[in-house]
C-alpha cells in the first residue's frame, strides 16, 4: 500500500510539474492571457479615475473604449476577455487596480451570470493561472486550487505538445486578418461588415436562447457579481450594470430582464438599459449574437457613453460621488 500511495503521490508531481512548469497552450490561451495582461498594464499606467468595461468578448466586439472615453472625459479600459473566464478570476485581478472614484461597467452575457461553480472551477483561466498567474490563484478559494491542479487532461497534453511545436516554428496566425484585432484601449477592432460578410448566412439562421430568470437569478455567476459589488460599494468604487448585444428579433424575456436588473437594483447599484436593450438587425453583427461589427460597434458605443455621462451626473442612492459630465474629476 505504500508503494502504491508513494506512486500515486510521485505521478501527481510529475502531472502537476508538466502542466504547471513546462507545457502551455501560446496559441489557444496565449491570446485572452496577453488581452487581460496587456488591459491590467493600461489600467495600472492610469493615474486618476478610470473606466473601466468587464464582460465576456461582448465587452470587446460590442464596445469601443476608443469612442466612449473623450465623450466621457474619462480613460477607459476595455477589460472584457471571453464568457469562459471566471468572474472571480477577472474581478480578482481588476480590484487591485481599482480606486475610489473609479467606474466599473458591467454588460455581462446572460450565460456569465448562470454559470455554474463546476464549469469555473476547470474554464480556461484555471490552466492560465496555473501555468502563469499562481499569485491570483492564492487569492482565490481552495476549490479554485483544486480546479487548476486538475484542469488538464489528455487533450490538453496533445494539444500543448503541437501549439508548443508550432510556435517555436514562428507558425504565422491568421486570426487577425481573419476576425480582426485589439487596439492599445483593449477594444476589439478591424471586425468589419465586410469581413463579417461571410457569417451571414449563418447569422440569418441562429436562433439564441434565452436563460430564464430562475437560472439568472440562481446562478454562481450571479454571486459573484454580487459579491464583486459589495465589495466595490466598501471600496467606492462605481459600478453600472448593463446588457450585453443582441438580435432584435430575439429579445430575451422580460422575467429575465428583470431578474438581471434586481441583482444591481438589490445592492442599489446603477444600471444602463438603453431604449432599444442593446438589439440590433442582424446585419449589424459580425459572428455571433454577442459580436457588433465594428460600424455597428461604434454606433452602439456612442449610444452607451451618452446615457453613462447622463447616469454618471446623478446621485444614487448610495451617495456614490462620481463626476459629473464636464466637472473635475474626484480626488
Amino acid at each position: 500500500m505504500v508503494r502504491i500511495a508513494a506512486a500515486c503521490l510521485v505521478s501527481v508531481a510529475l502531472y502537476a510539474g508538466l502542466f504547471a512548469l513546462v507545457l502551455d497552450r501560446p496559441l489557444t490561451l496565449g491570446l485572452p492571457r496577453l488581452l487581460l495582461d496587456t488591459t491590467i498594464a493600461r489600467g495600472t499606467a492610469i493615474e486618476g479615475p478610470k473606466l473601466v468595461i468587464l464582460a465576456g468578448s461582448n465587452g470587446p466586439y460590442s464596445h469601443r473604449c476608443q469612442t466612449i472615453e473623450p465623450i466621457l472625459g474619462l480613460p477607459c479600459i476595455n477589460g472584457g476577455v471571453a464568457v469562459g473566464i471566471g468572474l472571480d478570476y477577472l474581478f480578482a485581478r481588476w480590484q487591485t487596480l481599482l480606486r475610489p472614484g473609479d467606474v466599473v461597467y458591467l454588460p455581462l452575457e446572460q450565460a456569465q451570470y448562470a454559470r455554474a461553480r463546476a464549469a469555473t472551477l476547470v474554464g480556461p483561466d484555471a490552466a492560465i493561472m496555473a501555468r502563469h498567474d499562481r499569485a491570483t490563484l492564492a487569492s482565490l478559494p481552495p476549490d479554485r486550487w483544486m480546479g487548476a491542479l486538475f484542469a488538464f487532461d489528455l487533450r490538453a497534453l496533445v494539444m500543448s505538445t503541437i501549439e508548443l511545436a508550432l510556435t517555436a516554428l514562428h507558425f504565422r496566425d491568421p486570426r487577425a486578418e481573419v476576425t480582426g484585432s485589439a487596439n492599445a484601449w483593449g477594444d476589439h477592432v478591424g471586425h468589419t461588415a465586410e469581413l463579417g460578410a461571410a457569417n451571414a448566412k449563418m447569422l440569418a439562421i441562429i436562433r439564441p436562447e434565452h436563460l430564464t430568470a430562475h437560472a439568472i437569478e440562481t446562478g454562481d455567476g450571479t454571486r459573484l457579481v454580487r459579491g464583486f459589488l459589495a465589495w466595490a460599494a466598501t471600496n467606492r468604487v462605481h459600478v453600472i450594470g448593463g446588457l450585453s448585444t443582441g438580435f432584435a428579433d430575439s429579445p430575451p424575456p422580460e422575467t429575465t430582464l428583470a431578474a438581471i436588473r434586481a441583482v444591481y437594483g438589490s445592492a442599489r447599484t446603477r444600471f444602463l438599459q438603453l431604449p432599444n436593450n442593446s438589439r440590433y438587425d442582424r446585419s449589424a453583427f459580425f459572428d455571433t449574437p454577442d459580436h457588433l461589427h465594428e460600424a455597428a460597434q461604434i454606433t452602439h458605443s456612442i449610444a452607451i457613453a451618452r446615457a453613462m455621462a447622463a447616469l454618471l451626473g446623478q446621485p444614487n442612492e448610495m451617495d456614490l460621488a462620481v463626476r459629473a459630465p464636464g466637472s473635475a474629476p474626484p480626488r
